[in-house]
């Protein structure tokens, strides 16, 4: 690591963010870095086809003999997911007050319900591990928040004040909540930003000394082992009236100087950008290569979703054939489904209207909900659907759970396949359904998908025989047969290819020393289909790795909601 080399990167960054005061603050980081350098744990340099990361909560498993972690890394180990699994998304930790989490009172400590920094260091003895930064905003029950509230510095400047007869209609909104919130301090009634709600504060980033505090955690997380670090919400960062506060030039230069920081004092950890907007907007946080290594994949979701629950696949493959590259050195985070809902803005410019209001039929059909956000004319749109991914596959009438899981793992199988590292969330790994009595415990919707389990009750819900047992044994194959491909390294080539039938997906993965070719098809519809793979790829194909018992004909059958990985001679 050189110091001179950090200060050449980020001198300018923190120039445009910071103007006349860079000079204070560069010097500050770089006494930050060297502080935090002898410290860092060496750690692998490059993703592979092995990397499968599973997102869950420290307390996900409870039971009456371990702490939270490590009752959870003792149900991993005995399900046999040991070694399928190379990452654990331990969604926030630390202590807080609301949110599941992402309400943070204290950065710095583990939530002392959870365990503490040695059972996370014991689990990182097993998997690498990615910590959630949640850099927008911090509980109102913080330190930082209280020393506002008492007028202390420098917390006076850590918070985001804005005079209620402002005009703020211009400001890009994830919810359908006042953006202001009033709050009494010693100075009087004060208005503050608050994204999200009223006790998730936004941070001022305009005040080097809160960009400080984290870098400082940054580095803190990296200490304690975390390989990915994924920065949450982070498009909503910087603010400054008259403008949407979204995306802004500041925003990524923060992200930017991230970049540097990592690469210089931590090679191979990663930097994943959270920002569930539409996809141009979703890849910006790419840069030219130089700013986020990672950014998640937000429109496969509900592309993959409704292409189950209508039985026509042409929007996925269309967007699928659309895709460009990621830039050398970064790619993206395929999941289906996480602690958030399924979000619907990566949509925008992708499905008709009236195809978009089905889906949120569908959805709601099957028990889920529709959250909103706020609009600049003060009125409401759909913002992302909250529901179990599993019960999202279902038939409203429940008659058939064979088909549900059948459809379910289908739609698994492709996330798996394609190119860029795969995410699982536990609740998928297990397929959990709707759970309504969390969303009427807690009044929020997004409880519908947070359920977290005793390990009894875990045990009973995945009893043998169970569509949950289904769904966990289905999975635990799936990821075996993934691992061991080469074609599916996150860097290997992709390309869709055409099909007759709008039911039917396709495409190719090459590995990158181009030994391995893979062709994965998706018959999305409820009716057979056929495949004629030599006339589409060349080749014949060699065996299904779905099922290795099989020898697979030419043109090959497709069972309704059924995917196939062929691997071609």
């Amino acid at each position: 690591m050189s110091l001179e080399r950090l200060k050449q990167r980020i001198q300018p960054r923190l120039h445009r963010l910071y103007g006349s005061r860079a000079a204070e603050c560069l010097e500050r980081v770089v006494t930050l870095a060297a502080r935090y350098a002898p410290k860092l744990p060496a750690r692998k340099t490059a993703w592979d086809e092995r990397d499968v990361a599973l997102i869950t909560y420290a307390d996900q498993v409870r039971c009456p003999a371990a702490v939270p972690l490590r009752c959870q890394q003792r149900f991993l180990a005995d399900a046999g997911l040991e070694p399928l699994l190379s990452t654990i998304h331990l969604l926030p930790f630390f202590p807080y007050s609301s949110d599941d989490g992402f309400s943070v009172i204290d950065y710095r400590q583990v939530d002392p319900g959870v365990g503490d920094w040695p059972d996370v260091a014991a689990l990182g003895e097993q998997y690498e591990l990615m910590f959630d930064l949640v850099l927008n905003h911090v509980s109102r029950q913080s330190a930082w928040f209280r020393g506002y509230v008492e007028g202390r510095e420098p917390y006076t400047r850590y918070f985001i004040e804005v005079d209620p007869a402002e005009d703020v209609s211009t400001v890009v909104r994830p919810r359908s909540l006042p953006l202001l919130t009033p709050v009494e301090t010693s100075r009087g009634t004060r208005h503050v930003w608050t994204t999200f709600s009223d006790d998730q504060i936004d941070l001022n980033f305009a005040e080097p000394e809160v960009l400080l505090e984290m870098l400082d955690v940054l580095l803190c997380y990296l200490r304690q082992g975390a390989r990915i670090i994924r920065l949450d919400a982070i498009a909503y960062l910087y603010k400054r009236l008259g403008t949407p506060c979204i995306h802004l030039p500041e925003t990524h230069e923060v992200v930017k100087l991230m970049r540097d920081l990592v690469d210089e004092l931590a090679p191979g950890a990663i930097l994943l950008t959270e920002t569930n907007v539409p996809h141009e907007e979703n890849i910006s946080y790419f840069g030219t290569g130089d700013e986020a290594h990672m950014v998640y994949q937000f429109a496969l979701a509900p592309l993959l979703l409704e292409a189950l629950l209508s039985g026509d696949a042409t929007l996925l493959a269309r967007w699928l054939a659309g895709l460009a590259p990621p830039p050398p050195g970064c790619t993206v985070l395929n999941f289906t489904a996480s602690h958030d809902g399924v979000g619907v803005r990566p949509l925008e410019g992708l499905m008709p209207p009236e195809r978009f209001d089905r889906f949120l039929a569908a959805v709601q059909a099957r028990g889920g909900h529709v959250s909103t956000k706020r609009n600049a004319d003060g009125t409401d749109s759909p913002y992302e659907l909250n529901i179990a991914y599993f019960s999202a596959l279902s038939d409203p009438d429940q008659a058939n759970p064979s088909m549900q899981v059948r459809r379910f793992l289908a739609g698994q199988a492709i996330m798996l396949a394609l190119r860029g590292m795969p995410a699982v969330y536990f609740h998928s790994l297990v397929g959990t359904p709707n759970d309504a009595e969390g969303v009427r415990a807690t009044g929020r919707a997004r409880s519908i998908n947070r359920r977290k389990f005793t390990r009894e009750q875990l045990d009973a819900m995945l009893a043998s025989g169970s569509p949950q047992a289904r769904v966990l044994d289905g999975y635990r194959a799936m990821v075996a047969a993934r691992i061991a491909q080469p074609a599916f390294h996150p860097d290997g080539e992709q390309q869709v290819v055409e099909l007759p039938d709008p039911g039917l997906l396709g495409f190719g993965r090459t590995s990158p020393d181009r030994r391995q070719r893979i062709l994965v098809l998706l018959n999305a519809s409820d009716r057979p289909q056929r495949v004629e793979v030599g006339r589409l790829t060349g080749a014949a194909p060699r065996r299904n790795l779905l099922d290795p018992a099989g020898h697979p004909a030419d043109p090959f059958p497709l069972a309704s909601f059924q995917t196939a990985w062929l691997e071609l001679a």
